[in-house]
């Protein structure tokens, strides 16, 4: 397992407290924001968290248009995603730790050029011609696409959980290299995201990257799976038949 967490840690900071935005992260993370709070207003499952969606998407588009700097437009936004039941399982306070931290390490990997270099390292450095299996969770599914891209020798499969890698203005427009296709290494490709995994980009990723795919590559993804009242969390992802599935047809050959 690569790790790269400590990259978007900000010195000084107590505990995974990722500090505040800059003026560019800010307006990376905004859009951000706004994407995740449409995805709840126009896809969750239940009406309320629907309804509860849209009433905040509302809120926060009408102050984008407020003369109150960007730094709070942010705030504003972090604040209205915490107000969605499943950012929020153990309370508010707690929920709205969780949306920066992950609005942080997004908008940094696509900001700073240290931070982007040094998450690609701690990944391409575990993938050599035995590897079998890549598995990339949230913003791990882009570091993954972006490390299978360099990839030189073949890759059974690419397994992206829970992936913002179609989010177009935010993520999809910045991917190296432009424009995104499928990794030419890559042999079989699952994308699998929950319905209520508003992180997510909308789960069938074809249409994006489907293009240029190697012959008798296999592009397959969907929503396929249903993780309840935590629909990003990574374990639950990987407990699924799925995912499960497609490794054990790797090591039953």
């Amino acid at each position: 397992m690569a790790f790269y967490g400590a990259l978007f840690l900000r010195p000084n900071q107590q505990g995974d407290d990722p500090g505040d935005f800059t003026d560019r992260e800010s307006a990376v993370a905004e859009q951000l924001a706004v994407e995740w709070l449409r995805h709840v207003a126009t896809r969750a499952s239940k009406r309320t968290v629907m309804q509860t969606g849209q009433r905040e998407l509302a809120y926060v588009s009408g102050q984008m248009g407020a003369e109150q700097g960007a730094r709070n437009a942010v705030r504003s936004a972090i604040a209205s995603l915490a107000k969605i039941s499943w950012f929020a399982p153990f309370g508010m306070g707690l929920a709205e730790r969780f949306v920066q931290r992950s609005l942080a390490q997004v908008t940094r990997y696509f900001t700073d050029e240290a931070v982007r270099a040094a998450a690609l390292e701690a990944v391409s450095k575990l993938i050599g011609p035995e590897t079998k299996v890549v598995i990339g969770h949230s913003l791990g599914s882009v570091i993954a696409y972006e490390a299978t891209q360099r990839m030189q020798h073949p890759l059974p499969v690419l397994i992206t959980l829970g992936s913002p890698l179609g989010l177009q203005t935010i993520v999809y427009e910045r991917l190296r290299p432009q424009p995104p296709g499928y990794p030419s290494a890559v042999r079989r490709w699952v994308n699998v995201a929950a319905r209520d995994d508003f992180i997510a980009a909308e789960p069938d990723l074809k249409e994006l990257f489907g293009t240029s795919m190697p012959a008798g590559a296999v592009f397959e993804g969907g929503y396929t799976v249903d993780n309840g009242v935590e629909p990003h969390r990574a374990d639950f992802y990987l407990g699924k038949p799925e995912v499960g599935t497609e490794i054990g047809r790797l090591y039953s050959r």
